[in-house]
């Protein structure tokens, strides 16, 4: 999907700007790279390299930022749930919380079954497009097998396309392992892209050894490397919005630029996720406006500079219950990132308390705020809306209704409706039990879990998966 007229902060003559004081940053500064495979690689194409400080030169970041694919078709096991990233929207869940909450338990650690919860509930809904990642950290898993069991539940309740997680070097190989058994085996990794990471840098200008080792490990099997940093402006990254959009901008082209000298071609997303720092305190906030809007000014360097796909955090709240501060806070940036062009939504549902709570009804509710949004950036677009009716004027003329006028019988069906909001009068709505929105969601989530299949992999690849697992525990 194009947008007529996308949401932007800069002009576009400040872009070339941006990347010019980017790669004056890699050349002169360099970046911290503390794994010794990751410095040897870039060392080998023409980095200079001072212990762990890797310098890189403009030609070679350039070079590397023109072989990343503009769109990527990111395989199903269901060819029919199949996308292209780099086209239109794409949703994809939460990563990393260590708390899990709903009305009927409040506020609790997470477990496999709530991993397994969160997968089935992406897997039914229509506008969840994409699985896996760490709905909620399983605090009832040994720390040494929670890839294993983390990917087996992704595989085991899903056909959508697959997101990893990053994690050390030998677990980013086995989540690599099961989801080519998943496929079906054969080396279907290195003709298909199946699955995708999400791996950072630490600002400012740091890769640590589990991010670059995750990287090469994914680019090497040909698989979707999605490449962010979370500065945070006037802590960890400058406090204006441009230093720290070019801080961004830097953190972000050197992990692309290590796929790409790893696997030319790797398909790979530029993902900006700062935020402006609440500055009475230092503290990491995800509400402020502001951070939206030095993110914006990365998007518009990935979208119309480098022309690749961009990835947005948007569905974030600092609110720490399904509240009215939650609801304007994640409706503001999604808004936000879906008018400016990202092509993927991560952390688009279900965020509480700054990704630390994932909620079920929240992620129920958030679906509805990306389904009216999306509506809104269709525009007025069918021949039947760009009608002016003035053949039905004309038969209604003065006073008269056009509730049963043969154009509004067949096109009635036609209008958007919510999914879970309330649309009817107080009387009904009293009738009904005067629920709360976030009751109709907790009713909603709990009939999708009641609904949902019990394993969506056939017997044998269930059985491979399950032996791969005794062997890797072995």
């Amino acid at each position: 999907m194009t947008l007529p007229n996308k949401f932007e902060v800069i002009g576009k003559g400040q872009l070339p700007r941006i990347h010019e004081a980017t790669l004056a940053l890699l050349a002169e500064t360099g970046v911290s790279v503390h794994h010794p495979e990751a410095i040897s690689i870039f060392k080998k194409h023409g980095a200079r390299v001072d212990g762990d400080i890797v310098r890189l030169p403009p030609k070679m970041v350039e070079s590397c930022m023109k072989t990343v694919p503009a769109k990527v078709h990111w395989r199903a096991r269901n060819e029919t749930n199949s996308r292209i990233l780099g086209q239109g929207f794409l949703v994809q869940p939460i990563a990393g919380p260590v708390h899990v909450q709903d009305l009927d338990n409040g506020r609790r650690t997470g477990t496999l079954a709530d991993v397994a919860n969160f997968q089935k509930i992406y897997q039914a809904g229509t506008v969840y497009d994409l699985v896996g990642m760490i709905a909620v950290e399983p605090q009832d898993i040994p720390q040494k097998e929670k890839h294993l069991h983390l990917m087996y539940e992704i595989l085991r309740h899903t056909d959508k396309p697959v997101n990893g997680f990053m994690t050390s070097g030998h677990h980013a190989r086995a989540q690599l392992d099961m989801m080519e058994i998943a496929m079906g085996g054969g080396n279907v990794l290195d003709n298909h892209h199946c699955i995708a990471v999400s791996v950072g840098a630490i600002s400012p200008l740091t890769w640590s050894w589990d991010a670059a080792e995750t990287l090469i490990r994914f680019a090497r099997r040909n698989q979707i490397v999605t490449v962010l940093c979370a500065p945070l402006a006037g802590v960890t990254a400058p406090i204006s919005f441009m230093g720290t959009a070019v801080l961004q901008n830097a953190e972000i082209l050197a992990g692309i630029t290590l796929s790409q000298l790893v696997n030319p071609g790797t398909p790979a997303a530029y993902c900006p996720s700062a935020t402006a720092a609440d500055m009475r305190t230092g503290g990491y906030v995800t509400g402020t406006p502001e951070g939206i809007m030095i993110n914006t000014i990365n998007y518009q360097m990935g979208l119309d500079f480098y022309h690749i796909p961009v990835r947005a955090m948007p569905g974030l709240t600092d609110s720490k219950t399904v509240d009215y501060q939650a609801g304007f806070e994640t409706m503001q940036n999604l808004m936000m990132a879906m008018l400016a062009g990202a092509h993927l939504l991560n952390e688009s549902v279900g965020v509480l308390d700054n990704i630390l709570t994932v909620s079920y009804e929240k992620t129920i509710i958030d679906g509805e705020l990306i389904e009216r949004i999306k509506r809104i950036v269709k525009g007025i677009d069918s021949d039947f809306d760009l009608d002016l009716c003035l053949d039905a004027i004309k038969d209604i003329g003065p006073g008269g209704t056009y509730l049963l006028h043969p154009a509004t019988v067949e096109h009635c069906r036609d209008r958007w409706a919510p999914s879970i909001s309330y649309f009817g009068d107080y009387n009904q709505w009293e009738k009904k039990g005067s629920e709360d929105i976030v009751v109709r969601a907790n009713r909603k989530f709990k009939e999708i879990l009641a609904s949902a299949p019990e394993i969506l992999i056939d017997p044998d690849t269930d059985r491979a998966l399950k032996n791969y697992i005794q062997l890797e525990l072995a």
